[in-house]
């Protein structure tokens, strides 16, 4: 694989806008989420599909989405749309993309001839910068490999566990999207939300939980989502603007949660210069591994205070 320096991004809620709507496209840049996608894929009709790049152009082109990551979800490599998504979209407002999300891949290949049509445009166009890609891991076939494909290309910056594909995938007998039953004792999701987190976070990528599709139930979806950021994932889609305070809420450390990391930091500092190999906060023992948890805590809030900056 080669080598380059990722863009780290803050993907505390990533907000899913239907590409055809303009209304809701211009509400979305306002919205202050901390990524907005314009969608190609499942919100928009086949006979809608051509028609809602210009949409989405001329959205990018027009509109303020302030410090909002503005990506657009494309069409399944292997349909008769994506290549037209990426050659359109890109020459029409590739300045104005940061990260392009492939949904339906199956294997590296996928990311292969995205990541090749990207390289061509960008230096062919003389781009600014460099588009980045998230992938939905939402087929068995891409849970199956999810670590070769997490590690297949450096253009790649997140994971997603698109849990509605992937329950049709796997067989699974739900209902709605992303919204577990009684019909299984716990966390459904659980091994493949594991495995999905362990390959991103192995190559540096972010791992992203999917959507949560009844908007009404906000416990629901503050449910999910906490178990998602307690296993590793940094944030979540929303499929609704009524998500996106709770995914930017549970997924931002607490002030409190901030001051106890940074006290057993500190308390650790001393001890090392104490030459001891632990510390006690309140009762409670620090050493290296805790400390590599606590950091991450301090490493987690000063990335969303910059990314608000």
């Amino acid at each position: 694989m080669e080598t380059a320096s990722r863009p780290t991004r803050v993907r505390r809620v990533e907000l899913s806008v239907p590409g055809t709507n303009e209304k809701m496209i211009t509400k979305s840049a306002a919205l202050g989420a901390d990524l907005v996608f314009l969608d190609l894929e499942d919100s928009v009709a086949p006979q809608a599909k051509e028609g809602a790049r210009s949409t989405i152009i001329s959205a990018l082109n027009d509109l303020d989405f302030g410090r909002s990551v503005r990506a657009v979800r494309i069409n399944p490599v292997g349909t008769l749309w994506c290549h037209g998504d990426i050659i359109e979209l890109v020459e029409g407002a590739g300045s104005r993309i940061d990260v392009i999300i492939i949904p339906k891949v199956l294997a590296p290949r996928d990311v292969w001839f995205v990541d090749t049509l990207l390289t061509e445009l960008e230096a062919s166009l003389h781009l600014p910068h460099r588009i980045g890609l998230e992938v939905l891991i939402e087929e068995a076939q891409a849970l199956s490999r999810v670590e070769e494909i997490a590690g297949c290309s450096s253009r790649l910056e997140a994971l997603i566990l698109g849990v509605g594909d992937l329950s049709a995938s796997l067989g699974m007998r739900l209902g709605h999207i992303g919204e577990q039953e009684d019909r299984y004792p716990g966390d459904i999701w659980h091994a493949a939300r594991s495995r999905l987190i362990s390959a991103a976070r192995a190559n540096g990528l972010d791992p992203i939980d999917g959507p949560y599709a009844n908007f009404r139930n906000g416990d629901g979806y503050r449910r999910e989502a906490s178990w998602a950021s307690a296993m590793g994932c940094v944030g979540k889609w929303a499929i609704h603007p009524s998500q996106v305070d709770i995914a930017h809420e549970v997924f931002a450390p607490t002030a409190g949660e901030v001051a106890t990391a940074q006290a057993a930091i500190d308390a650790m500092s001393a001890a090392e210069a104490a030459g001891a190999g632990a510390a006690n906060l309140g009762g409670l023992m620090i050493d290296a591994a805790t400390s590599r948890i606590f950091q991450g805590v301090l490493d987690r809030d000063a990335l969303i205070v910059k990314g608000n900056q």
